[in-house]
C-alpha cells in the first residue's frame, strides 16, 4: 500500500519550524488560559464569600438589636433586588420565618445547596454557596448566592481563550504556508541556478534581492564561491593551454634530438652528449611542472595554517646577500635600503621565495650596468616591499599580463626561464592578502607589494 505524500510546502523545514512554534505558542495560550481560569474562579469565589460573610454579620447584629420578627422583615425586604442574595431564617421551633433558600440541613458553616427555581426546571438545579449560622435564641440563619454567576464568567473566559487558541493555531498555519511558499520560491531559484550551472552555464549566478536576509547572505556566499570556481576554471584552462603551447616546443625538440641521435650517432661520445642534453631538457620540463604544482598548492590556501609573525626586513637582507654576488658577476648592482623590520603574518618560506623571484627576475631581464634596489618600509596600515630597477622596464600595455603563467616579453624569449616566476609571486601575494602594484621607475620598473594589516590600521 502506497503511503500518502504530503504537499511539498508542508514538508519544508520552514513550515515544520513555524508549526512547532505555533504549537508551543498554542500550549502557552492554553496554559495562560488555565491560569486565568483558576485565578478568576478563586477571585470570584473569594468575593462571593466576603459578600455573604458581611451580610451574615450584618443580619446577626440586626437580630441581636431588633429581635427575630424585625430580622424576618429585613430579610424579606433585601431578597427582592436583582442582585439580592438568597436567605433562609428558621425559627427555634423549626418553622420558616423568612427567605426562600431551601432549608439547610443540620450542618453549620459553609455548605453547597441544590435548588430548583421552578418545578421541572429543564436547566436542572442551581448550586448555591451558603453560610449557615445559629443565632443566640436557637434560630438558624442561612445566606447564599448562586454559583452559576461564577460559572458564566468561567465560560466567558474559556470561550475567549478558546477563540484565541484557535486563532493562534490558524494564524500560525497560514503564516507557515505563506513563509514556506516564499522559502520554496527562493530555494527553487537556487536549485534552478545550480542545475543551469551543471548544464554548462557557468556565468549564471543566484539572484540576490538586496534585503540582506539569510537567503541573501547565502546567495552572496554561493556567488562568491562560483566566482572563485570560475576563476580557478579559467586559470586551469589557461594553464592547460599554456602547457600545451609552451611545453610542446621543448618536448618536440627533445624528441627530435633523440631521433637524430639514433639515426646519426656513430660513437659512444655522440650518445653521451645526446643523453646529457636530453637529461637537461627533461630537468627543465620537470622544473616547470614543479613550479606549476607549487603555484597550485599556494592558490589552494593550504599553507595558511602555518602562518606566523615574519620579518620582511630580515628576509630582504638575506635574499640580497644571496643574490649580490650573482648580480655583480653580470655587472649589475643589487642594493638594499636600510630595511625596516616589516613584521607581517605569513609563511616565511613562501615569502622568501617570492622576494627571491622578484630579485632574480630583475637581475635576469636587465642589462649590465643596471642598479636594482630592494626596500622594506613600515607604514601605519601595514608593510610595503619594493623592488625597483633602472633597466628597460616593461611596456605599459603589457604590464597587466606579466603575472600570467608562461607569459614572457618578446625580448625575453631567449632568456633562460619558464615564465612562472612572477606567477608564483602573484600567488604568494594573494595568499597573504597583499596587493601588487607596477609602476614606471623612470627609467626601469618598480614593483610594490603592500601587506595591509587592518589591526595595525585600527590601532594607529
Amino acid at each position: 500500500m502506497c503511503c500518502v505524500r504530503l504537499p511539498r510546502v508542508l514538508r519544508t523545514a520552514s513550515f515544520k519550524l513555524i508549526a512547532l512554534y505555533a504549537l508551543l505558542f498554542a500550549l502557552s495560550v492554553a496554559a495562560l488560559g488555565g491560569f486565568v481560569f483558576f485565578m478568576t474562579r478563586s477571585a470570584l469565589e473569594s468575593q462571593m464569600a466576603a459578600r455573604i460573610s458581611a451580610e451574615v454579620a450584618s443580619l446577626q447584629a440586626e437580630g441581636r438589636d431588633s429581635g427575630l420578627d424585625q430580622l424576618a422583615k429585613v430579610i424579606n425586604g433585601r431578597q427582592r433586588g436583582l442582585s439580592a442574595l438568597d436567605y433562609a431564617l428558621i425559627g427555634p421551633d423549626g418553622t420558616r420565618r423568612a427567605g426562600d433558600l431551601p432549608e439547610p440541613n443540620s450542618r453549620r458553616g459553609w455548605i453547597e445547596i441544590q435548588s430548583y427555581e421552578m418545578p421541572n426546571d429543564e436547566d436542572g438545579p442551581e448550586t448555591l454557596m451558603a453560610l449557615v449560622v445559629a443565632l443566640p435564641d436557637g434560630s438558624v440563619l442561612a445566606v447564599g448566592d448562586d454559583l452559576g454567576r461564577i460559572t458564566e464568567v468561567e465560560e466567558a473566559v474559556l470561550s475567549a481563550f478558546g477563540w484565541a487558541l484557535g486563532g493562534t493555531v490558524l494564524l500560525g498555519l497560514v503564516g507557515g504556508l505563506v513563509l514556506s511558499a516564499g522559502f520554496l520560491r527562493r530555494l527553487d531559484s537556487v536549485t534552478r541556478t545550480a542545475e543551469a550551472i551543471m548544464d554548462g552555464n557557468l556565468a549564471l549566478r543566484v539572484p540576490v534581492r538586496g534585503t540582506d536576509d539569510d537567503f541573501d547572505r547565502l546567495a552572496s556566499a554561493l556567488n562568491r564561491m562560483l566566482d572563485r570556481i570560475g576563476t580557478l576554471l579559467d586559470s586551469l584552462q589557461q594553464v592547460s593551454s599554456d602547457i600545451a603551447h609552451d611545453l610542446r616546443m621543448p618536448l618536440s625538440h627533445l624528441r627530435q634530438r633523440l631521433e637524430i641521435t639514433r639515426l646519426s650517432a656513430a660513437t659512444l661520445q655522440d650518445y653521451e652528449v645526446a643523453v646529457d642534453a636530453a637529461i637537461e631538457e627533461t630537468n627543465s620540463i620537470l622544473d616547470t611542472f614543479s613550479a606549476i604544482l607549487r603555484i597550485a598548492q599556494i592558490e589552494a590556501g593550504t599553507r595558511r595554517a602555518g602562518f606566523k609573525e615574519v620579518s620582511l626586513g630580515a628576509i630582504a637582507t638575506s635574499v640580497v646577500e644571496a643574490f649580490a654576488p650573482s648580480a655583480e658577476e653580470q655587472g649589475k648592482a643589487l642594493v638594499a635600503a636600510m630595511p625596516d623590520r616589516g613584521e607581517v603574518r605569513g609563511d616565511q618560506e613562501l615569502l622568501t621565495q617570492m622576494m627571491a623571484n622578484l630579485v632574480e627576475n630583475a637581475i635576469r631581464h636587465t642589462p649590465a650596468g643596471t642598479k636594482i634596489g630592494v626596500e622594506v618600509k613600515d607604514r601605519p596600515s601595514g608593510v610595503t616591499l619594493t623592488v625597483a630597477d633602472d633597466g628597460p622596464g616593461v611596456p605599459e600595455e603589457q604590464r597587466p599580463f606579466i603575472f600570467r603563467r608562461f607569459y614572457r616579453l618578446e625580448r625575453s624569449r631567449a632568456t633562460p626561464g619558464n615564465g612562472l616566476g612572477l606567477s608564483l609571486v602573484a600567488a604568494v601575494a594573494e595568499l597573504h592578502g597583499a596587493t601588487i602594484g607596477i609602476e614606471d621607475n623612470g627609467p626601469g620598473l618598480r614593483m610594490t607589494i603592500d601587506f595591509n594589516d587592518p589591526h595595525r590600521a585600527r590601532h594607529e
